[in-house]
């Protein structure tokens, strides 16, 4: 089999007929320029060391290695061969509260903003890992299914806004049932969740889904976003703060006390979030600790390489153009090869 692994660069190729074609141009601007000097017959006879066979071979030379510097810059390959690859990793659904109390300011720069950083660097120090993603307010629903593309996985994250869900609330216990239930099945790896809450006005039992999800083997580890003293909730597009039915300031606080049981009833730890990394590394420790077992095998072609022996001729070919000399050899004059 055959194949280029770069087929993009062969659109070089449409350079040479142009390079030919200049080529061209060029010889009869030079014939039309030896013309006014007289007759090119005369004239040859008086230019005896001047070989034109020779100038045309060098053009054929030059020509031939671009050519080939365009296959080798397009990656040709030859063969294929199976390989078997094996990975190592681990199994993590982010539950990540979109309520309007995660727009409050008191961790910079707001609650959802400082969680999507953390997740984004989180992320960023997976290898062969999956990840999930699931976003939850009134009620829960998958932004991301359980997948090893990290690059996916940021760019959902980044597109979160409390808009995403119109029922407003935080039904921790829902997101964490959902979570349960969308990791690989038959998969041996460690599995976790990581929840990420200010734990304000939950509507369900969240530490009976806990425990739940606990028995399956699934930790239930903990962020709490927010101050325990509360601050109030900006109005998105204003600087007001929303207010209740009396017109009273709403204060969100963090309730520390239920995110704590809820990471005790999932086997799982719990940590607040500051203006500081301490929850980002208290959250990869506990991921460094969680068991790799192999998640998938893949079976795919591996193609051999096959560029060298194109640069080899085409190197070749450059020094032979660098080789050869416009005029004749004064040595080898009677040798008729070029002319």
């Amino acid at each position: 089999m055959f194949r280029f692994a770069h087929p993009d660069f062969l659109y070089l190729l449409f350079i040479l007929p142009a390079l030919v074609a200049f080529y061209v141009y060029a010889l009869i601007l030079k014939k039309k320029a030896i013309k006014k000097y007289g007759n090119p017959a005369l004239l040859a006879e008086l230019m005896p060391e001047v070989s034109p066979k020779r100038q045309h071979l060098k053009f054929w030379l030059l020509f031939g290695a671009i050519t080939l510097v365009i296959f080798v810059i397009a990656g040709p390959q030859f063969g294929s061969k199976l390989e078997t690859v094996k990975r190592q990793g681990i199994e993590i659904m982010v539950c990540l509260d979109v309520s309007n109390s995660m727009l409050a300011e008191d961790v910079t720069p707001n609650r959802l903003d400082k969680a999507k950083q953390m997740l984004a660097k989180l992320t960023d120090g997976f290898t062969n890992d999956k990840v999930g993603l699931i976003v939850f307010a009134g009620d829960a629903f998958t932004q991301l299914p359980i997948t090893s593309d990290y690059i996916s996985a940021k760019m959902f994250l980044s597109s979160i806004n409390p808009s995403m869900v119109s029922s407003q609330g935080t039904a921790i216990g829902a997101a964490i049932n959902l979570a349960a239930r969308s990791f690989t099945p038959n998969e041996t790896s460690d599995k976790a969740i990581i929840l990420i809450t200010d734990g304000e006005n939950h509507e369900d039992d969240a530490v009976g889904a806990a425990k739940a999800a606990a028995e399956k083997g699934i930790h239930v580890n903990i962020v709490g976003m927010g101050d325990p003293k509360g601050a109030p909730i900006p109005v998105p597009g204003s600087n007001n703060y929303m207010k209740d039915k009396e017109g009273n300031v709403v204060i969100t606080k963090l309730n520390e006390q239920m995110c704590q049981e809820i990471a005790a009833a999932g086997n799982g730890m719990y940590v607040r979030a500051d203006n500081t990394n301490s929850a980002l590394k208290a959250l990869e420790k506990e991921v460094d600790k969680m068991n790799k077992s192999e998640l998938d095998s893949k079976v795919y072609s591996e193609y051999d390489e096959r560029f060298q022996i194109f640069a080899w001729i085409a190197l070749f070919l450059l020094i032979a153009d660098f080789m050869t000399l416009d005029r004749k050899n004064r040595i080898f004059r009677k040798v008729k090869l070029f002319s």
